[in-house]
């Protein structure tokens, strides 16, 4: 199939989709200190948007003739993130979030809207450049916050 580096890429931003689902999740559920009330609705905020940028990547991925990902171990295994897996306190959420989602970005821009150009694929285009800038707004009001 001469489009699957794109399902690839597709399958890998879905795995970190589902990765960072889970860790915004805990982060709302075990966010602590001062900021507890603006962080936890912030929390849910993104968990919300990424449970329905992950049914649009999917139906991408099959859109374009692939099979999206469906287990966590999948998801685990293609995922270019780590799971949360400490209690941590708010500024090393917020740090740690900074940092996943500059990394989702730079793979967009770096590899995603490269393979879905080469292939003439506006519509996975047009996703990934409104997903990138979901993405970016987040990173924008994160450093704003622990500015």
């Amino acid at each position: 199939m001469d489009n699957q580096k794109l399902i690839d890429f597709l399958n890998q931003l879905l795995s970190n989709y589902f990765v960072m689902y889970v860790k915004l999740h805990r982060y709302h559920w075990y966010v602590q200190g001062s900021h507890f009330f603006q962080l936890h609705e912030k929390f849910e905020e993104m968990y919300t948007a990424f449970a329905e940028d992950l049914d649009e990547i999917a139906e991408r991925i099959l859109m374009i003739d692939g099979r999206p990902l469906a287990t966590m171990s999948m998801y685990i295994k293609e995922s270019t993130l780590h799971e949360a897996n400490a209690d941590d306190k708010e500024i090393e959420m917020i740090t740690q979030l900074i940092k996943d989602y500059q990394q989702m970005i730079n793979e967009i821009r770096e590899e995603g809207l490269n393979l879905a150009a080469g292939r003439k694929d506006s519509p996975t285009e047009d996703m990934l450049i409104s997903i990138q800038a979901k993405l970016e707004k987040y990173v924008w009001m994160l450093h704003a916050y622990s500015a």
